[in-house]
């Protein structure tokens, strides 16, 4: 048997195996070093980067198209019997773009004329009224001045009369006398109702012209209304007010319409940008400036436009219910300046109507631009 202790003294007896030597760090701690050393030039050219944009440029994402947007609306109330365009549709100023029924309006232009007509006659009638109340005048003055006649021979005779007849002489009897004094009585109470006659003649006259041309009033009168009716005769057909595209059709055959009530809208191609920069960004942003866009829809895509103008109040301003800081609660927010930036005509045509109000973009000016480098685009006209 073996002894457990020569056992134990073997085991010694047996050389340790050697100890294992640690790696060198040098290639680990090199690769770390370097990795360190490129995050800190990133970081430095990061920071550099951010330095030099915050210093030379202001920047928005708060940015929209923005367009001119024309409702087209129903001046009369009618039943729409014709509609001529379809959505997205081109038009042009004056194009047809619905049609109502026109009975209604019709039938009154009829009876507007109708009217008139008759209106018409009662002053030819009130003309030939005047030719004859003149005529009768006309007579009655030549009974005036025959009664005056009759008078002057009247008193020449109770004159003569008068002279036959006295204390010293009796040539003629009294009944001849008795007889020219009547006759001269007579012949002044004549020669009033006569110029009686005559002046009713004449204000005959002065009625009959009142009363034509009261007639005549009430065919002007209806010459408006029938301008008025011809022209709410043509208020069926409504036009485009001006060229552009049909969005948000709402118009059907069939459909009721009232006055007022929006049918469609018309968008202009003359499309700008309003960008919402912070109040402590305008600081060195002035009119004329060079804007660089990128459009959200065109990725890629970059837009060169102009500062045109700078709102006259912040958007908070005219918010439907604008905060009051008078009341106590006051937390001091940076307020938001809508600024218009216009583009070229050719840069907006060039994109073939893809600009449209509503999309997103963003805005990026250099703030450090010579002002008298740079010119403010003018707005395309309307598109004919």
């Amino acid at each position: 048997m073996s002894n457990p202790q020569q056992e134990q003294k073997g085991l010694n007896a047996v050389p340790p195996a050697p100890a294992t030597t640690p790696a060198a760090p040098a290639k680990s701690n090199r690769k770390v070093l370097v990795i360190a050393g490129l995050i800190a030039i990133a970081a430095i050219g990061a920071g550099g980067r951010m330095w030099y944009r915050s210093h030379n440029f202001v920047e928005t994402e708060n940015a929209y198209i923005a367009g001119h947007v024309h409702p087209v609306s129903a001046r009369i109330a009618g039943v729409v019997t014709k509609v001529l365009i379809d959505d997205n549709q081109v038009v042009r100023e004056g194009d047809v773009i619905a049609e109502l029924d026109p009975f209604d309006q019709g039938v009154k232009v009829e009876q507007i004329q109708a009217q008139i007509a008759s209106a018409e006659q009662q002053v030819l009638q009130s003309d030939a009224q005047i030719a004859q109340v003149k005529a009768q005048a006309s007579s009655a003055s030549a009974q005036v001045a025959q009664s005056e006649a009759q008078l002057l021979r009247a008193k020449q005779d109770a004159e003569r009369f008068g002279q036959l007849y006295n204390s010293q002489m009796k040539a003629v009897s009294k009944a001849e006398l008795d007889a020219a004094v009547a006759g001269r009585a007579g012949a002044v109470a004549d020669l009033a109702a006569r110029k009686d006659n005559a002046a009713a003649a004449r204000a005959q006259i002065a009625a009959a012209q009142s009363a034509r041309d009261v007639l005549k009033s009430q065919v002007g009168v209806l010459r408006v209304q029938l301008k008025d009716a011809q022209q709410q005769l043509a208020y069926n057909r409504i036009v485009a007010p001006v060229s552009g595209r049909i969005g948000k059709r709402t118009i059907e055959v069939g459909q009721r319409v009232q006055p007022g009530q929006q049918l469609t809208a018309i968008v202009q191609d003359n499309v700008w940008l309003t960008a919402n920069f912070k109040e402590t960004q305008l600081a060195e942003m002035h009119r004329g400036q060079e804007v660089k866009v990128t459009i959200d829809a065109m990725p890629g895509k970059e837009l060169v436009g102009t500062v045109d103008s700078f709102a006259p109040a912040s958007g908070a301003q005219f918010a439907l219910l604008p905060a009051d800081n008078a009341t106590g609660n006051f937390t001091k927010i940076v307020q938001r300046v809508p600024v218009k930036i216009v583009f070229k005509p050719e840069d907006i045509k060039a994109l073939n109507g893809r600009l449209v109000p509503g999309m997103s973009a963003i805005a990026e000016v250099a703030i450090h631009q010579q002002q008298s480098e740079h010119k403010v685009a003018a707005a395309p006209a309307t598109v004919q």
